[in-house]
């Protein structure tokens, strides 16, 4: 059996925190924070809106236990894209109000809104967490601060939480619990901001014609 690379390793450890985590703090409502608690969502706002482009390596366990590798690019406002490693036939692009799933072994391309996943919370031009209906609560455990949101529309029950690191803010990871009860968890690193990405990189993926 291999050993696990560091961010195996750090994966597996958090997808243990994410069950707990999911767990959620208590739905509130804008304007109810403590002020201690919407300073912490005023800080992650800052954060999140003084980013217009991300890059990083991520890694990712499905609710079945499945863990594949990647890269992720993020182009605020609206757009991001994950390309997973071979084997893997996915890729994800998130544009013009939709997500797109790719899969080039099927060769299927299928569409959703992003209004029905709470990845948008980090897509928005203006992100402001503590006004923002979809944000539930937001809790700090020992190096992390915690923000538990919704899908922002009543067509989607699946919820986001959301981990950064602190003091010092980084995204660092996301758990996403889907309708059926799912929890998939998507952890960074190598974590870079504000370089150039190209446009073509979150262009609409399309059917191989050639395919069947």
């Amino acid at each position: 059996m291999h050993d696990l690379n560091p961010i195996s390793r750090r994966l597996a450890i958090l997808a243990a925190f994410a069950s707990v985590a999911l767990l959620g703090a208590a739905a509130r409502y804008p304007g109810t924070y403590s002020a201690a608690d919407a300073a912490k969502l005023d800080k992650l706002s800052a954060y999140l809106n003084a980013i217009h482009t991300l890059k990083s390596n991520f890694v990712q366990l499905s609710p079945e236990g499945d863990m594949v590798q990647g890269e992720f690019s993020l182009s605020r406002p609206g757009k991001l894209r994950f390309s997973y490693n071979p084997p893997s036939p996915v890729l994800i692009v998130a544009t013009e109000g939709s997500i797109y799933v790719k899969n080039s072994r099927l060769n299927t391309v299928d569409r959703t809104s992003l209004s029905d996943t709470p990845l948008d919370i980090l897509l928005n031009k203006d992100v402001d967490l503590r006004h923002n209906t979809a944000v539930t609560g937001i809790e700090e455990q020992p190096g992390s601060l915690i923000v538990h949101a919704r899908a922002n529309t009543t067509r989607s029950q699946s919820n986001i939480t959301l981990v950064f690191s602190s003091p010092s803010i980084e995204l660092r990871q996301w758990m996403v619990k889907d309708n059926q009860g799912g929890v998939t968890t998507v952890a960074l690193s190598g974590v870079q901001t504000g370089i150039a990405l190209p446009d073509t990189l979150f262009a609409v993926p399309v059917k191989d014609p050639k395919g069947k």
